[in-house]
C-alpha cells in the first residue's frame, strides 16, 4: 500500500469523524432529544462525551446531572480532555487512548444510569420482576468492567442468572484483551458482545 492510498484513507476517516461529531453535537439540541425520557437523555449525553470529549459536551452533561440528586465532580473530567489533546498524533496514541478511554469509562460510571433509580423504587414496592428488568437495563448502560461485574454481583441473590452473566462477561473481557485489530477479529468480538447483551436483557424469571 503506497502513501497516497494511506493519505486518502486517513482523510476519509477524518471527514467521516467530523460529520459524525457534528451530528452528535446537534443531537442534544434537537426536539427529538428533548422528547426522550430522562434516562435516555442521560445515556445520549454520556455517549456524546465519551465519543467526542469536548468542553461543550462536558457542560451539557454537567447541566443535566445538576438537575438530578446525583453529585459528581465535573472538573475531575477536564484532565481527560487535556490528555486527549496531548496524545493526539503520537506514535503510541492508540495504546494510550485505550488506557485513557478505560479511565473515562470508570469516571462515567460514577453517574449512575437512571434505570437503577427506577429499579430501587420497584424493589421497595416488592415488584421483583420489574426491579430485575430495570437493573439489567441499567447494567446495559454501564461502561467499565468493574461497574458491570459489581452490579451483576449485587443482583445475583434476586436473579441467579446474573452469576452466569458475570462469568460470560469475564470471557468477553478476555476475548477483548486478546483480540487482534483486524476487521475479522473485531467483527467476531462485536458479535460476541452483542450476544452477551442480548442474554443480559433477555430476563429469565
Amino acid at each position: 500500500m503506497n502513501w497516497s492510498i494511506v493519505f486518502f484513507i486517513i482523510m476519509m476517516l477524518l471527514l467521516l469523524r467530523i460529520l459524525r461529531l457534528r451530528i452528535r453535537a446537534n443531537t442534544t439540541r434537537s426536539e427529538s432529544f428533548k422528547r426522550l425520557p430522562p434516562k435516555d437523555q442521560l445515556a445520549v449525553l454520556k455517549e456524546c462525551l465519551l465519543n467526542n470529549p469536548s468542553e461543550a459536551n462536558l457542560k451539557n452533561l454537567a447541566n443535566f446531572v445538576s438537575q438530578t440528586p446525583q453529585k459528581i465532580d465535573i472538573d475531575s473530567y477536564r484532565p481527560f480532555l487535556k490528555s486527549q489533546l496531548e496524545i493526539f498524533g503520537r506514535n503510541d496514541a492508540i495504546a494510550e487512548d485505550n488506557e485513557l478511554y478505560a479511565k473515562e469509562c470508570e469516571w462515567m460510571d460514577q453517574i449512575k444510569p437512571l434505570e437503577f433509580e427506577e429499579a430501587e423504587s420497584f424493589r421497595r414496592e416488592n415488584e421483583t420482576q420489574k426491579y430485575i428488568e430495570r437493573t439489567l437495563e441499567g447494567i446495559a448502560r454501564l461502561y467499565s468492567d468493574e461497574a458491570i461485574l459489581e452490579s451483576l454481583a449485587k443482583i445475583a441473590s434476586d436473579y441467579p442468572h446474573a452469576t452466569e452473566l458475570a462469568e460470560s462477561y469475564k470471557q468477553l473481557m478476555q476475548a477483548r484483551d486478546e483480540s487482534g485489530a483486524d476487521d475479522k477479529s473485531l467483527e467476531a468480538l462485536r458479535k460476541q458482545k452483542e450476544a452477551w447483551e442480548e442474554d443480559l436483557l433477555n430476563v429469565r424469571v
